[in-house]
């Protein structure tokens, strides 16, 4: 078993994501690739002591980025949504709550 630090890469941070956690009280994270929706889940209970209710996990293509005559790619990234039951939040800015 890994530590559930390793499986969990950052949050992502976008105002997309910040919509997701108004509405629909949904989390996003990059997480190592390889890792299962099982293996996502623990970690996230483990680490911000929440229920997660459920992950989907997507795999995120790199894109063709160009400046000026050189050529390159984003990198590829492995996205979890976490959905976290009703009433239960997951501070990632470190602030206390009101």
């Amino acid at each position: 078993m890994e530590n559930y630090k390793d499986i969990i890469i950052r949050p992502i941070i976008t105002e997309k994501t910040m919509r997701y956690m108004d509405a629909d009280n949904k989390v996003t994270f990059e997480v190592k690739k390889g890792t299962n929706k099982t293996q996502v889940k623990q970690a996230v209970e483990a680490i911000f002591g929440v229920d997660v209710e459920k992950v989907n996990i997507v795999n995120v293509k790199p894109k063709t980025k160009r400046m000026g005559k050189y050529v390159g790619t984003t990198k590829n990234v492995r996205k979890a949504y976490v959905k976290i039951k009703e009433g239960q939040d997951i501070n990632l800015f470190g602030e206390e709550a009101e």
